[in-house]
């Protein structure tokens, strides 16, 4: 899949054609499926107020990490 498709599929529309540190800075809503009520909870929760916020927030890596190692051990 080109990278283009990929990300017709997870950004919303306005952000297709940004640049990658356009992308990173903007608000986690511009991610397909995520809406401005679940960017406000993760900025709560969190502390997330970008996308790059939320893909290097210690709490997603952790789970991350979990996750691949369980795969691993299959």
């Amino acid at each position: 899949m080109p990278v283009q498709t990929y990300l017709e599929t997870a950004l919303d529309k306005a952000y297709e054609n940004k640049s990658l540190s356009e992308i990173l800075a903007a608000s986690p809503a511009a991610l397909a499926g995520v809406s401005e009520k679940d960017a406000e909870l993760l900025k709560q929760a969190f502390g997330i107020a970008s996308i790059k916020d939320m893909a290097t927030n210690k709490f997603f890596l952790t789970a991350q990490a979990l996750a691949n190692l369980a795969a691993v051990k299959k």
